[in-house]
């Protein structure tokens, strides 16, 4: 069963859409039945002849983006079969201070960082690590409630959302490098083997979420050394993970 990615709107990226057929055409491909399940009629995914059977219910879950990961947990405890990664898996993912960890492990350098809980403590994480700062909260992968502060009033602002945001949870506070390269890197691994798809280079300056900014392939400024070095972190990241 193939997840769509549900309504498409302005600004939101139409990858997910993408994502749904390519998925489809190698399932089908390789013998499978694929049922596609997706709420939006316009999209290409829901085409006649994409799927062999399609259901249009408002069920997201693979590549949907924040709502989807949000659902994962309760639908696996609903008894629903998640394939590919699990949901144990994606609340890892999103936890902000084991990924810190394991940064550190590894052994890449990673810019100044805490972890708050209310204004004060983010108050105090700013005077250690000055503006500007990232803010987010901690449980987010799909960049809800992500913004760039410089200033205290602001920051007080934004601390407030994103706690309401993370309903409860911790939200990471980074200092925020400007004139940065931002980079996408794709891989799968069974843990053994991890191949690389692409390295993606952003057209845009560090700080422009994925899903509205471009990016080129192979990238056009990183040197050969630099690139040797993004897949060998990818590479060890899905080791250790």
């Amino acid at each position: 069963m193939v997840l769509g990615g549900g309504p498409n709107r302005i600004g939101q990226g139409i990858e997910f859409d993408y994502c749904c057929c390519h998925a489809a055409f190698t399932l089908r491909k390789h013998g499978f039945e694929v049922i596609m399940v997706n709420s939006n009629p316009e999209t290409v995914s829901t085409d006649y002849d994409t799927s062999d059977k399609l259901y249009f219910e408002p069920l997201i879950v693979q590549f949907g983006g924040q709502t989807p990961l949000n659902l994962a947990m309760r639908l696996k405890k609903a008894g629903a079969n998640v394939i590919g990664t699990s949901p144990e898996d994606i609340d890892l993912a999103e936890d902000r201070d084991f990924f810190k960890q394991l940064v550190t492990k590894i052994g890449i350098k990673q810019a100044e960082s805490g972890i708050a809980h209310n204004v004060e403590e983010a108050l105090a994480i700013v005077d250690k690590i000055g503006y500007p700062v990232l803010v987010r909260p901690s449980f987010v992968l799909g960049g809800r409630g992500m913004v760039i502060v410089y200033k205290e009033k602001y920051l007080r602002k934004f601390v407030e959302e994103a706690a309401a945001i993370g309903e409860g949870k911790p939200i990471l506070i980074d200092r925020f490098l400007e004139d940065a390269t931002e980079l996408d890197v794709d891989c799968i691994s069974d843990g053994k083997h991890t191949v690389i798809g692409a390295i993606m280079e952003h057209v845009e300056p560090a700080g422009i979420h994925s899903g509205d900014s471009a990016s080129v392939i192979p990238p056009m400024t990183l040197s050969k050394e630099i690139q040797d070095k993004v897949r060998e972190f990818a590479k060890e990241f899905a080791s250790v993970s």
